[in-house]
């Protein structure tokens, strides 16, 4: 068992209330990687135990962080001349592909980065780790003849819905929400008027996966849209009436993005957890521990990108890891966005 300690940031360099984690070195000590992520660090800890199993040499700093304070801390460090994280994993793909545009990654050479899908990668400095679609939950008791299977079935299920059971997020307390509807628009010119006959049914949205999952799976939402599906997988394990489908019309699909920063202290060894994230190993854990499934074609289980473009094909929709993404971060483009969903739904 390897030891590690938690540290409230209070006290330490870093963000008030960030968590600290430190994977102490299974072997004599002589190395330091340092990591901020906004992966939770419970479920890292599988994904840096076997690194050190590999690397036994190197201790672990692990700084569980929001995405906007990833980019900040980066950048800030980066401009001050001092030393950042030698790895940066996070699921805010626009504020990665920042990082990576405006020259505050390092390229990277990787083993097996050549064969990595052409639309996971950037420059050699940004890559996908994750295949993580949207996906609709449902509370299974309520549809014994099976959820509805594209968003003309859901338009349909809605016409003679229960009033105020079904949920989504709220877009503008959520970014993995806005990602999501702001794909929605372009794959789907339609959507406002969907949103709209949600919004006729009593459309409730809420911050949070968490919010909308909960509520799905005791039956006080029968149907959460857009919800990202790692969490959804997740929670379906431990909550048996919580069901989830890809929806057949098309599937958005979004990754957490990983890149070495260029004020590193050791890249060396952030290049080096990077290409132990993009191994079969990696990315076998990444998938059946973590339940985030994998990037790699190599691992092809049920919880894989590999087996969801098996049954599924070009209905996914994985958002690019290219500068394209920047265009989310354009404040007019949000604002119009914004202004189209409360529309939708009818708030003021």
């Amino acid at each position: 068992m390897l030891l590690r300690s938690i540290l409230l940031c209070a006290g330490l360099a870093g963000p008030a209330g960030a968590e600290v984690v430190e994977f102490a070195a299974p072997g004599n000590e002589a190395q330091r990687l340092v990591i901020y992520s906004t992966l939770d660090s419970r479920l890292a800890a599988p994904l840096i135990e076997a690194f050190q199993a590999q690397r036994p040499e190197v201790a672990v700093r692990y700084e569980d962080l929001l995405g906007g304070e990833i980019a900040a801390r980066v950048i800030a460090e980066t401009d001050a001349g001092t030393e950042t994280a030698d790895f940066v994993f996070s699921a805010a793909m626009d504020l990665q592909l920042k990082l990576a545009n405006d020259g505050y990654a390092q390229p990277v050479v990787v083993p097996g980065a050549q064969d990595w899908p052409a639309w996971a990668k950037w420059q050699d400095t940004a890559f996908a780790m994750t295949f993580e679609p949207a996906v609709l939950v449902y509370h299974k008791p309520a549809f014994p003849d099976g959820p509805p299977q594209s968003r003309l079935d859901l338009v349909e299920w809605l016409e003679s819905a229960p009033e105020g059971k079904i949920g989504t997020y709220d877009i503008e307390q959520s970014a993995v929400g806005y990602l999501f509807l702001a794909r929605d628009a372009e794959h789907f010119p339609d959507i406002w008027s969907v949103l709209g006959r949600m919004a006729d049914a009593g459309l409730q949205t809420f911050p949070t996966s968490q919010d909308i999952i909960d509520r799905v799976a005791d039956g006080r939402l029968l149907i959460g849209y857009n919800i990202l599906g790692s969490y959804a997988a997740e929670q379906g394990r431990l909550a048996p009436e919580l069901g989830m489908v890809l929806l057949r019309d098309y599937t958005v699909v979004i990754s957490r993005v990983a890149l070495v920063p260029r004020a590193a202290a050791t890249p060396e060894n952030g290049t080096a957890f990077l290409a132990f994230l993009m191994s079969a190993e990696g990315q076998t854990l990444l998938s059946e521990k973590l339940r985030l499934p994998s990037v790699s074609l190599e691992v092809s289980g049920d919880n894989s990108g590999a087996a969801m473009q098996a049954a599924l094909g070009d209905q996914l929709r994985p958002v690019p890891v290219s500068p394209g993404v920047l265009v989310y971060l354009d404040q007019a483009k949000r604002q119009r966005l914004v202004r189209l969903w409360r529309e939708a739904i009818g708030r003021p």
